[in-house]
């Protein structure tokens, strides 16, 4: 098994390494063309343009499959590189007078000119060009290790932010999760309270009460543990709290649920309306002597959703110790969650509802299916 993990691993490391000498080679290519361009200028003789390019595109190109081809055989492994640069300046030193010569001859090769034998190629002008193919193989021989050290880091770096990102996620996922645990307890703590109370007062009454509360259970556990819901299922829950609310205040409430059908599939986070609700409820209309009514009302603006609960209730500037100026726990529950989820692309506004009461406005960005 080990055998045949690690054939596998070397067939697809041999492909990925021809690539990455073929794309060294186009490099070559051109560092090749510069060097042969400047050898003209510095001689004086435009007339060799053409043939010095061939033989320095030759040179180069040798010294690059010689020296780039044993660096991607022997020192590729990240545990080798440690001790890289002696072996590879000896390589370069002892391909420098090799590509050369060879160089020399692919090209009058391609050029149909006679190239120097051996006995004759020693001279003081070709130990000169010897000396500048080193420069240029060691020159161009660290800026390939340069290039790819820098995109290695790159890619760690695009790997640490990877991981970061998702820890992050794991994070706020949590805080989601904390955030909408504050959220449910509160409600059915307050609704069992006020049946405890109503079951001594009108038995009745509290039956129906406890129907009420089943239904709203049934439309929302099914969701509640879920991370999003859509604005048909939200509405469904909210309609089954209002009437649970509307048994307990009798015709001191009023509601009303507008949902286009266009919005009814329109994704958002569970239980994301039911603390502004609850709010408008405890902090505007009960407090009211003659209650009032509760408008959740959804419409679409562009790419946003906008999503409103307002009430006919006190509003937000009435005296007590319980005021709304600020929007309670459950706004600022609310609040945290789409900041959460959508940082600046969302947003909750506490504002009054002329010519009494105050409403929640809600903008976030409209998910459709």
């Amino acid at each position: 098994m080990t055998t045949l993990t690690d054939s596998l691993a070397l067939g697809a490391a041999v492909p990925a390494k021809l690539r990455r000498l073929f794309r060294d080679l186009r490099l070559a290519a051109v560092y090749s063309t510069l060097a042969g361009v400047l050898i003209t200028l510095v001689e004086g003789k435009p007339q060799i343009l053409v043939s010095q390019i061939v033989y320095s595109l030759c040179i180069g190109l040798v010294s690059l499959l010689i020296v780039d081809g044993a660096r991607l055989l022997f020192w590729d492994d990240p545990s080798a590189r440690r001790n890289i640069w002696p072996p590879f300046i000896a390589l370069v030193v002892a391909t420098a007078p090799v590509a050369h010569y060879s160089g020399i001859v692919l090209g009058a090769l391609l050029l149909g000119e006679r190239w120097p034998s051996l006995a004759d190629y020693p001279s003081q002008r070709q130990v000169s060009m010897i000396l500048f193919s080193m420069l240029c193989i060691g020159a161009f021989s660290l800026l390939i290790v340069s290039r790819e050290r820098v995109e290695r880091i790159k890619v760690e770096h695009r790997e640490a932010q990877a991981r970061a990102e998702a820890v992050e996620r794991q994070a706020l996922q949590a805080q989601l999760r904390l955030l909408q645990a504050q959220i449910e307890p509160h409600m059915l703590f307050n609704t069992l309270a006020n049946l405890q109370g109503l079951i001594a007062i009108d038995p009745q009454q509290a039956g129906t009460m406890l129907d009420q509360l089943i239904q709203y259970l049934r439309a929302t556990l099914s969701v509640s543990r879920a991370e999003t819901t859509t604005l048909e299922q939200e509405f469904s829950a909210l309609e089954a709290y209002l009437g649970l609310m509307s048994v307990r205040m009798g015709a001191r409430l009023a509601y009303r649920c507008k949902l286009p059908n266009e919005l009814r599939a329109a994704r958002l986070p569970t239980m994301l309306l039911q603390p502004l609700v609850e709010n408008a409820i405890v902090h505007g209309l009960e407090p009211k002597l003659d209650g009032g009514t509760v408008t959740l009302e959804a419409a679409q603006r562009g790419d946003r959703l906008d999503i409103t609960v307002r009430d006919t209730g006190l509003g937000l500037d009435r005296p007590g110790p319980d005021h709304r100026h600020g929007g309670g726990v459950g706004l600022s529950t609310t609040r945290e969650r789409l900041r959460v989820l959508y940082g600046e692309r969302a947003s909750a506004e506490l504002l009054p509802s002329p010519p009494q009461g105050a409403q929640v406005r809600l903008t976030l960005p409209l998910e459709l299916p």
